[in-house]
């Protein structure tokens, strides 16, 4: 049997005919870039996080540099950042000519830890930027106490987790804006690149409307240095589609994750759940103290697909060496990136295929 890390595939056979008519829709309107497609789904996704703005962008690096930008954050600026995530949250910080400043995660959620972003606040700080890694929300109860006292704002990248919640607030909904990628592989994915940036400030939501479109106020009138940075209508046609099955399909993760849960958990480490927060299993990602990458290998050869989500914290990167942190800053994220191992979890799974995978692991440990 083979078990990918994600169906895509099997997907799209699910709302294929859909997704062709609305596409079709598009055609019709020629309404290629923004458009009423992407008018809708910014209204629709908003509705969904429980804010009052959507702002479609090209994809989910630059919603969180257009987010920043509007902000005004730019060279001789500090930005807080975990350094256990994708490129992309540090990435785009360094793209505005601001200095990520990295801390570390907390050991059970992997996400940041609020007592090192805390301690990393310096007066050239200007904002935070928590990560809901995996699909699950970081603590924004602490998190937004402590952007109060130093009043900053709090950019949330929410990548992973469109759909968590932390205390029955979804994700997107706690910060100055928050920020989603619809990348293919995505709870909520496009047919190609997408992203948007969520807020509940409309003077924020008009400033990035005009950056994501070369700072146009008016049709060749640039109020501020903006950029190409928009949404096209065939993506936001598509993701209109999947909006409307977004719940039943993270129903279905929360269901393999259960599953997991029930049969792995005297084997492996499998992810804690804050209470406070319902996951969305973006990943389902479990901790091997010894052995992960010859697990890893297991699987493979057995025909299952896995993932390390990372395999090198963001301090040790090359590109971020001027910055001058060095091995062992960070321990929980430089031991967690030794020990990660994310399992096929996607809405199509199969019975069959999970309890698949679930022998495998076992027959591994010899249980």
């Amino acid at each position: 049997m083979k078990v990918p890390l994600l169906d895509l595939k099997a997907q799209f056979a699910s709302v294929e005919s859909e997704i062709r008519a609305a596409i079709d829709r598009v055609f019709a309107s020629q309404e290629y870039i923004l458009g009423s497609e992407c008018v809708a789904l910014e209204s629709e996704l908003a509705a969904y996080c429980g804010v009052s703005h959507g702002v479609g962008i090209s994809n989910g690096s630059d919603a969180i540099l257009v987010a920043l930008l509007a902000l005004g954050i730019g060279p001789g600026d500090e930005v807080i950042v975990p350094t256990f995530t994708f490129f992309a949250t540090a990435g785009s910080v360094a793209r505005t000519g601001a200095r990520p400043v990295f801390v570390d995660v907390l050991p059970d959620t992997f996400n940041i830890d609020p007592a090192a972003v805390e301690a990393a606040i310096t007066p050239r700080t200007r904002a935070i930027v928590p990560v809901h890694l995996y699909g699950q929300c970081a603590d924004m109860d602490r998190l937004g106490q402590i952007a109060q006292r130093h009043r900053l704002p709090i950019i949330e990248d929410a990548a992973q987790a469109i759909g968590a919640t932390f205390n029955g607030r979804r994700a997107c909904s706690f910060g100055a804006a928050g920020t989603l990628s619809f990348y293919p592989t995505k709870n909520l994915s496009a047919i190609g690149e997408g992203g948007m940036v969520l807020t509940g400030d409309a003077k924020l939501a008009e400033t990035m409307r005009q950056i994501r479109n070369h700072g146009q106020a008016d049709l060749y009138f640039h109020r501020r240095i903006g950029g190409n940075y928009r949404l096209d209508g065939i993506q936001a046609a598509a993701l209109r589609v999947k909006l409307s099955r977004l719940e039943a399909w993270t129903q279905r993760r929360r269901q393999h994750a259960r599953r997991y849960d029930e049969t792995l958990a005297d084997i492996v480490t499998v992810p804690p759940v804050d209470p406070r927060c319902e996951h969305v299993y973006h990943q389902y990602t479990i901790r091997v103290a010894q052995g992960r990458d010859a697990l890893r290998k297991h699987l493979a050869d057995a025909g299952i697909g896995t993932g390390v989500y990372y395999p090198l914290p963001l301090h040790l990167q090359p590109c971020f060496a001027d910055l001058g942190y060095r091995e062992g800053q960070f321990p929980v994220a430089e031991q967690a990136s030794r020990e990660v191992l994310s399992l096929p979890i996607f809405p199509e799974m199969t019975a069959e295929q999970q309890d698949y995978v679930i022998a495998t692991i076992r027959q591994f440990r010899g249980a």
